[in-house]
């Protein structure tokens, strides 16, 4: 293990160096650009082996990776806000496909109006689209969770895209402390590549992204619906070896303070290490608070959320987009959903859109609120200005 210092940004391209995928494709877009920029400048100096493709898109760059994938080759790319929505018509085709390429997604408001910082408009938007998400509090959250990616999306039992998330500027361009795996240990761990098909085996020819009308597209959905469901035993298990081997073990959430919980927050992303810090002022002043951390968005955990959070009374739940007049934004609509005919008070507070801070003071007074749930509304908004 190396300790370094980097941002976010760089150590989601140290894991690809690590990683040496056959194909990377890619269109730089803020403020995902330095993973592929200092990636680039990886393959430029032979550090890796990997055919790097510089197109002029991110629609083409996604659909580069489905056709570099459907070769067998071990894929990758990273993209942000607009660029991501760009890729969203062919999102679906590479979780139709099953084919297990990785994304390094960094977090950030979707236009309009036009705002760089971060939000979590632009993967929400895709959250049904058949990938993997997976969210990450702080730099190391990102290394760990691009190497484990990699072995959960291959797996046979998946085979599915998968993209980690940071937030935009708070993580991608902040620097910390990261423990890094030496080169070959981070190797092994994810392992070879093996594909159950490729376009280039001419002796066992394949149709890839045939037309499927009312006879079969059903049925060609199945096999995605029942990996996804098979992934949480996969992430669970890869992250139980992680954390054998490395000692940080990961799951699909993570729970500070919560067994005695009388006041709960449900959040995801950087914002859980603000919210750590005011639940231990609040702890101080005898308030028992805590946090269930997700870090799994797709698949979502709903049970194991619903059995963490059962003993807990009063829940809110932070959301870094808006469903624009849903019942309540994303993370809420599945939270309450998971927590139907449990005996708790669940209100949603949607926060720090376009990139907007939210401090200590702040999520105390959602504690606070949460006291009184019976008389907020379901759905609030934190930190506007009137």
């Amino acid at each position: 293990m190396v300790t370094l210092a980097k941002t976010g940004n760089e150590v989601m391209a140290e894991a690809m160096r690590q990683i040496d995928p056959d194909v990377v494709a890619a269109y730089p877009i803020t403020p995902a650009t330095e993973v592929v920029m200092i990636f680039a400048q990886f393959v430029a100096d032979g550090l890796v082996g990997t055919e790097y493709i510089p197109v002029e898109s991110e629609h083409s760059a996604m659909s580069a990776c489905v056709g570099a994938a459907t070769t067998g080759a071990r894929v990758m790319t990273g993209t942000s806000s607009q660029g991501l929505a760009l890729m969203y018509e062919i999102l679906p085709i590479a979780s139709a496909l099953r084919l297990p390429i990785i994304m390094c997604e960094v977090n950030r408001a979707l236009s309009g109006p036009i705002n760089i910082h971060c939000d979590h408009s632009d993967t929400m938007g895709c959250r049904d689209f058949g990938w993997l998400q997976i969210f990450s509090e702080n730099a190391q959250e990102a290394y760990d969770n691009v190497i484990q990616a990699v072995r959960i999306a291959e797996d046979p039992r998946v085979m599915l895209p998968t993209m980690v998330t940071t937030d935009g500027f708070i993580i991608s361009h902040c620097m910390e402390k990261v423990e890094v795996l030496e080169d070959k240990v981070a190797k092994d761990y994810v392992g070879e590549k093996k594909s159950p098909y490729s376009v280039l085996d001419v002796d066992k020819p394949v149709t890839i992204g045939a037309l499927d009308l009312t006879d079969y597209y059903f049925e060609h959905k199945m096999p995605v619906i029942q990996a996804m469901k098979d992934a949480r035993q996969v992430i669970l298990e890869a992250g139980k070896d992680f954390g054998k081997r490395f000692g940080r073990p990961y799951g699909f959430f993570e729970k500070y303070k919560l067994d005695d919980a009388e006041f709960a927050i449900v959040a995801l992303g950087s914002t859980c290490g603000t919210a750590r810090v005011a639940i231990d002022e609040l702890r101080e002043k005898g308030i028992k608070a805590g946090m269930l951390k997700l870090r799994l968005f797709r698949p979502f955990p709903a049970e194991e959320i619903a059995e963490a959070l059962s003993q807990v009374p009063n829940i809110a739940v932070l959301d870094r987009s808006d469903s624009f007049n849903a019942q309540g934004g994303p993370v809420f609509t599945e939270v309450r959903s998971a927590m139907y005919n449990r005996n708790a008070k669940i209100i949603n507070y949607v926060y720090g859109l376009g990139g907007r801070d939210i401090n200590v003071a702040q999520i105390k007074e959602v504690f606070c609120q949460l006291g009184r749930a019976d008389k907020m509304p379901m759905v609030n908004y934190l930190g506007v200005r009137e």
